[in-house]
């Protein structure tokens, strides 16, 4: 297999990747649980949820302006979360994909890119 083949089809299978994780987001998040998740569940049954703290570190990010817990503010609501769910998951790809990059390009390897790499046959040394 060649290299740009190669490249060729791992970039398929990124974007396909993508793609299913794009159409759960969208399409599934507002079949999500209306409950409340487990620590809030808890929080009520314990009855402490009213002394949890109102101005949190995680109030004061940029993400606390545009999301309100699951949703986009001043967005209507059943717009709201799939539209969170596609934000997140480009979000999260983008870091990913970055962190990816950044990675491989650090990577001090001296082999050539146009190289093969090398392959051992463990099976030769098994039989003796």
């Amino acid at each position: 297999m060649t290299n740009n083949n190669s490249r060729s089809r791992n970039f398929a299978f990124t974007i396909a990747g993508l793609g299913v994780a794009l159409i759960i987001a969208i399409f599934l998040s507002p079949f999500a649980s209306q409950n409340p998740d487990g620590l809030d569940r808890v929080a009520q049954d314990l009855k402490f949820e009213d002394k949890a703290a109102e101005d949190t570190p995680a109030s004061k990010t940029p993400f606390a302006q545009i999301f309100d817990e699951y949703a986009l503010k001043g967005v209507p609501e059943n717009i709201a979360t799939p539209l969170a769910g596609l934000v997140g998951t480009l979000a999260v790809f983008g870091l990913a994909w970055g962190i990816g990059k950044l990675v491989v390009r650090g990577n001090g390897s001296s082999a050539s890119e146009n190289e093969p790499l090398p392959y051992s046959d463990d099976s030769d040394s098994q039989r003796h």
